[in-house]
């Protein structure tokens, strides 16, 4: 059994897609990141960075003590190896596919999620930030279109952790002040993504956890004005 320390974000539904796609035995442990879950002794112990998604997997391959990952991309390459799927073991197709996985975690992520907090969490809107957060996310929409229009297909080929990263930080495009309409293969993998068993169950997942649909003063203050000394908190 695998403890998924979860919360319904991009990162989060990263891993219950792989999770549903596999069908490795999960259970969510609910990290409420707007009211400081994530600042709880407990749970500094499996993902010392104070962000959510960590995992505690019971049943490790060789067996032994449980194993604990934290970093959505970490995760996905443990899950994928425990799993024997959704990474080449060829050398030149697991290059391709880390080489994306990594692209999604230090490009498209940390953009988008700029892009989301100047455009709709700022106290003050700032039009530079917004400006270069929304243009670099278009620039990061028209990588991933000209690599799918490469492939034909997924980014490495066939269906990957690269894309399972990648798509959730492509659901909000709206939000992000970006038209699928521009980047035609990028539509034509959402779509495809989007259709898929495993990520219809994973967003439903997501769905059946309960928090507030506007986020409050007070989550704003939580996740937004972090400091070194935010790990006293818990």
């Amino acid at each position: 059994m695998i403890d998924l320390h979860y919360w319904p974000t991009p990162n989060g539904h990263k891993i219950t897609m792989f999770l549903e796609e596999t069908g490795l035995p999960y259970r969510i442990v609910p990290v409420n990141i707007g009211t400081g879950d994530q600042f709880k002794p407990d749970f500094l112990e499996i993902a010392p960075n104070n962000r959510m998604p960590a995992i505690v997997d019971h049943d490790p391959a060789g067996g032994g003590d449980p194993v604990s990952v934290f970093e959505s991309g970490a995760i996905l390459v443990y899950l994928a190896e425990k799993a024997g799927r959704f990474l080449p073991t060829d050398l030149r197709g697991r290059t391709v596919v880390m080489e994306w996985l990594f692209w999604q975690m230090g490009g498209l992520g940390p953009m988008a999620g700029q892009n989301h907090h100047f455009s709709a969490y700022a106290p003050e809107k700032i039009p530079y930030a917004i400006t270069r957060y929304v243009n670099e996310t278009n620039r990061l929409y028209g990588v991933l279109d000209r690599r799918l229009a490469k492939t034909g297909a997924y980014l490495g080929g066939d269906y990957s952790i690269a894309d399972m990263a990648a798509y959730p930080w492509i659901v909000p495009h709206e939000r992000q002040g970006q038209t699928l309409e521009d980047f035609p293969q990028l539509k034509r993998w959402f779509e495809a993504i989007r259709e898929r068993p495993g990520t219809v169950a994973a967003y439903r997942a997501g769905e059946a956890i309960n928090r507030p649909k506007e986020m409050s003063e007070a989550e704003k203050k939580m996740l937004f004005g972090q400091t070194a000394a935010s790990h006293k908190a818990g």
